[in-house]
């Protein structure tokens, strides 16, 4: 097992190594390598991934594997510097992780996930101790997640009653992996409810920039907020 393990870890690519320079890489690597910008590496960064990846090798005897798809330069070098220092048998199992989660992605772009996702909110008034109802949410899919300024509305939505929406502004087919924003209008709920800020709110509105990797599973972002402070989690 353990020799199929590692036949299969040195399967993988160098990270913008000999492979990548050369054109020897699977589509699927030279995609995904190209949205992390390993394909637009200046000299000086491609001489320090050419050091991490020999110092990897020599230490461990396998290529470094991340999941880059979702991941930029920094991601990596830091997760380079982290892991390094790991014991062979925590990295093998670490490396192993992370060929799943790239299984995980590609499996997303060929095959129709279950339509059994969805997104829900509930925003919590922390400062009265009640739902916030009636404040305004809106909900931006980015389309290019290195790129804050490319992005699409999925919805604008008032908070009901309970401090929730009355419909999942996601759900299905229209639940789909990538990187989403609300937008939570506080400033203006606490000013409708009456609770006094100062001239210029310290919280006017409140971004929560999240990612959906299932689009199977539920994904629930909730929101406590005050005028001077907020929290979110991922809930059920």
């Amino acid at each position: 097992q353990d020799w199929t393990q590692l036949a299969l870890l040195n399967a993988h690519p160098d990270l913008a190594g000999r492979a990548a320079i050369s054109g020897e890489m699977t589509s699927a690597s030279t995609e995904e390598q190209g949205q992390a910008g390993l394909d637009e590496l200046t000299p000086s960064e491609m001489e320090l991934f050419t050091t991490l990846n020999e110092q990897y090798r020599a230490k461990f005897g396998f290529p470094f594997i991340l999941a880059v798809r979702n991941a930029t330069k920094n991601t990596i070098l830091g997760a380079f510097e982290a892991r390094v220092r790991n014991s062979p048998r925590d990295e093998i199992a670490e490396c192993l992780r992370q060929v799943n989660k790239i299984a995980w992605m590609r499996l997303l772009q060929v095959a129709a996930p279950a339509p059994t996702g969805f997104l829900t909110c509930h925003v919590l008034d922390t400062a009265r101790g009640c739902p916030a109802a009636g404040m305004r949410v809106t909900l931006h899919r980015l389309v290019s997640p290195l790129e804050a300024t490319r992005r699409e509305l999925v919805g604008d939505f008032r908070t009901n009653r309970d401090g929730r929406l009355d419909d999942p502004p996601m759900r299905g087919p229209t639940f789909v992996p990538g990187v989403y924003e609300w937008t939570f209008y506080v400033g203006d709920y606490f000013a409708r409810v009456g609770l006094q800020v100062d001239g210029q709110p310290f919280l006017g509105l409140v971004p929560l920039r999240f990612g959906i990797d299932n689009p199977e599973t539920h994904y629930h972002v909730p929101l406590l907020v005050s005028p001077w402070s907020y929290s979110t989690y991922r809930g059920s």
